[in-house]
C-alpha cells in the first residue's frame, strides 16, 4: 500500500464521507479527477477500504458493502487539505535550499512527491505566478524569479497593515478560544529551539511560518488569511536566498516573537502594538537586505 501520508488520509476520509449513499464507486480516473489524487493514491484507498471490509473491488467493480463508521476515518488530526499538503511540500523545497532564483520546477515531481494529481499542483503554482514570482514555462514546468526593492516595499506595507489587524483581534479572543492553547505550544517550541539555537537556526522559519498564520487566523477576515500564503512565501523564500548572519537574525526573531506573544496574552492594545511593529520592522529591514542589489 502508498504510504501512509496526510494526503492519502484527507482524500481516504473525504472517499469514506461520500460512499453512504452510493451501491458502486466510479472508476479509478473519476475518483483520481474528484479528488486531487493520483491513481496510485486512488488505488491505495481502494485497497484499505477492501480489507476494512467496505467494499469488494474486483478490478472494475467496486460494490459498497456497508457504510462506514467513525472508527473507520481517520483522526482529524492526522489529515490536512489538499492545498495545504502540496504548499508544505513546495515551501519544503524552498526553506532547505533545494531551490534558488532561475530552478525549475516541476509539476509532476511535486505531485509524484504527495501523491496528487498535476491538476492540483499547477493550480497551486498558478495562484502564486499571479505575484511575478513564478513564471510557467512549456512542458508543465516552472521558474523561480527574483524581485524588486519596490516589490519588497509594497508586500510589507500590506503585510503590516494586515498583521496589526490580525494582533488587536487575537487580544479580544474568549478564554476558551483553542488558539490561546496553539499560543502556548508554539510559544514553548521557540524556548527549545532557543536552546539549541546554534544547530537548529534553520528551523525558525517553519516556525515563524505557523505562529504568523495563528495570529492571521484571529482576523476571521478569508482574505487576509488566504494572503498569508503569499507573505509566507515571500518572507521565507528569500529569508533562505540571504543568508548572511541568518543564526543571528534567527534568534533576534525568536526573541521578538517571544515578546510578541506575551503582549497578545496581556491583551494590552497598546503593548501588542509596539511588540509587533518592533517584530514586522525588524522583518522588513531582512526582507529589503535579501533583495538583490
Amino acid at each position: 500500500m502508498a504510504r501512509q501520508n496526510t494526503l492519502f488520509k484527507e482524500a481516504y476520509n473525504r472517499c469514506l464521507s461520500d460512499i453512504e449513499e452510493q451501491a458502486n464507486l466510479p472508476s479509478e480516473p473519476e475518483l483520481g479527477e474528484k479528488y486531487g489524487i493520483s491513481r496510485t493514491t486512488v488505488r491505495a484507498i481502494l485497497g484499505r477500504m477492501r480489507d476494512s471490509g467496505l467494499i469488494v473491488w474486483d478490478k472494475r467493480n467496486k460494490i459498497v458493502l456497508r457504510p462506514p463508521k467513525d472508527e473507520d476515518f481517520f483522526p482529524d488530526e492526522e489529515t490536512n487539505s489538499l492545498n495545504e499538503i502540496i504548499e508544505r511540500a513546495f515551501m519544503k523545497r524552498i526553506l532547505t535550499g533545494e531551490a534558488s532564483p532561475g530552478t525549475q520546477i516541476s509539476e509532476a515531481e511535486i505531485a509524484r512527491e504527495v501523491g496528487a494529481g498535476t491538476t492540483s499542483v499547477r493550480e497551486f503554482l498558478i495562484r502564486f505566478s499571479r505575484f511575478g514570482l513564478i513564471e510557467k514555462r512549456p512542458n508543465s514546468h516552472w521558474v523561480l524569479k527574483g524581485f524588486t526593492l519596490n516589490f519588497a516595499l509594497e508586500l510589507s506595507e500590506v503585510r503590516e497593515m494586515f498583521e496589526f489587524k490580525s494582533a488587536a483581534a487575537f487580544a479580544h479572543l474568549p478564554e476558551d478560544h483553542p488558539a490561546w492553547a496553539e499560543l502556548d505550544a508554539i510559544e514553548e517550541e521557540h524556548h527549545a529551539l532557543l536552546a539549541v539555537i546554534e544547530d537548529r537556526f534553520l528551523d525558525f522559519s517553519a516556525l515563524d511560518e505557523r505562529f504568523h498564520l495563528l495570529v492571521h487566523r484571529a482576523s476571521g477576515n478569508r482574505f487576509v488569511i488566504d494572503f498569508h500564503d503569499v507573505i509566507a512565501f515571500i518572507f521565507h523564500y528569500h529569508y533562505q536566498w540571504n543568508k548572511t548572519h541568518a543564526r543571528a537574525r534567527n534568534e533576534r526573531a525568536l526573541r521578538e516573537h517571544l515578546d510578541y506573544i506575551s503582549a497578545l496574552r496581556s491583551r494590552d492594545l497598546a503593548r501588542i502594538d509596539a511588540a509587533c511593529r518592533t517584530h514586522l520592522a525588524s522583518a522588513r529591514e531582512t526582507l529589503i537586505a535579501s533583495v538583490p542589489h
